[in-house]
């Protein structure tokens, strides 16, 4: 089951799940998604319901109370969407998070898994980008630190951004991607084992462990190195991965096809000392080899602060720079102005002060 938490986060859990469940501030943000169940979470002030959060996780931090009870039990086993830049989205999935890291001894099947959307800095609002680093380096770090999650998958508005991709058929991008990944112990029950097993214990064992996972998928080319294919293969949705711990993948292959191009694959990881999960099929739907590929990696909250702190200061840092630019430029026009103007007085024998001092008033000159 999927719960969206926020605007961004409902819509994506209703594409991700015919049982999903949205969970907003705002009745009419709730009446947007087609979600199965709707959860009204109570943000009253002075003046009575808010519509929305405002970009204030403050908001969907006080809101958690009218529906933590309801929340925490729905969460656990399942996947929470949410963004990171909202305020509801951020409020809310911030007290889950804090919630989950008090938990002693949780069990596998009860981790929730969360897939959090983060706002592209060059591109999106400062109080985004503030929310954002609030939210990665405070509830995120202590879930983290905790062990209490499942798998985290970060994805980022990048992509949207630069490639002017609307954000309905953005949304559907993330959860047809997410959706690839979680095909890979269907496969083995759909298709002709041939190597491996990664059945749906295995699947979930494995996505119940408390690391970022990045995954891409793609037509693989026995003749070339795998791991080149790897890297140009990155999916383009998620934040850049580092070097994996732990890692399967799902090899399917045509009819009549040499399966056993799937030690290259071995290969490659044996090369960067990971043992992966895997699980060969034969699927005659295909007419060339398919591969999908996950792996797990541990990123310091911290040092995704930093990350996400080194793009917003080169974001911030240009937006300076512009405005130095600017303003330099400013200078270098009174100067280049007054220069000029004395210059055509005295070309007209007209008194250079008389000239200077309609400049003045203009404000052409200081």
């Amino acid at each position: 089951m999927a719960i969206g938490i926020g605007g961004a986060g409902g819509k994506l859990a209703s594409l991700m799940s015919p049982n999903s469940v949205a969970v907003n501030v705002s009745e009419t943000e709730l009446s947007k998604v087609n979600a199965a169940e709707k959860i009204l979470a109570y943000a009253h002030t002075e003046r009575g319901q808010l519509k929305g959060s405002k970009k204030d996780p403050s908001i969907g931090k006080s809101s958690f109370n009218s529906i933590r009870a309801q929340i925490l039990e729905a969460v656990q086993g399942n996947m929470v969407l949410s963004s990171s830049g909202g305020g509801t989205g951020n409020g809310i999935t911030s007290q889950i998070l804090d919630v989950i890291a008090t938990y002693d001894n949780i069990p596998d099947i009860r981790k929730t898994e969360f897939a959090i959307i983060l706002p592209y800095a060059p591109r999106e609002s400062q109080e985004f980008i503030v929310n954002t680093l609030e939210f990665l380096k405070g509830p995120l770090s202590n879930a983290l630190d905790s062990t209490n999650t499942g798998n985290l998958f970060l994805f980022s508005n990048k992509m949207k951004f630069e490639q002017r991709i609307a954000e309905e058929k953005y949304n559907q991008m993330i959860v047809e991607s997410l959706k690839k990944f979680e095909a890979i112990p269907k496969k083995g029950d759909t298709c002709e084992l041939l190597e491996g097993h990664i059945d749906h214990e295995d699947f979930a064992a494995y996505r119940s462990k408390s690391f970022f996972n990045n995954f891409c998928y793609f037509d693989y080319d026995p003749e070339r190195y795998f791991g080149d294919q790897l890297n140009e293969n990155a999916n383009p949705l998620l934040l850049p991965g580092e070097t994996p711990i732990e890692a399967l993948f799902l090899l399917e292959v045509p009819t009549d096809y040499d399966h056993t191009v799937f030690y290259n694959i071995l290969d490659h990881f044996s090369s960067i000392k990971v043992a992966p999960m895997y699980s060969v099929v034969r699927n005659p739907a295909i007419d060339k080899p398919f591969v999908t590929v996950s792996t797990l990696y541990s990123r310091k909250p911290m040092e995704l602060v930093n990350d996400f702190n080194r793009i917003s200061d080169e974001s911030t840092q240009a937006k300076i720079d512009k405005s130095l630019e600017q303003y330099v430029e400013f200078q270098q026009m009174n100067v280049t102005l007054q220069e000029e103007a004395q210059k055509v007085a005295h070309e007209k024998g007209q008194p250079t002060d008389e000239i200077i001092s309609v400049l003045k008033r203009l404000g052409k000159l200081k």
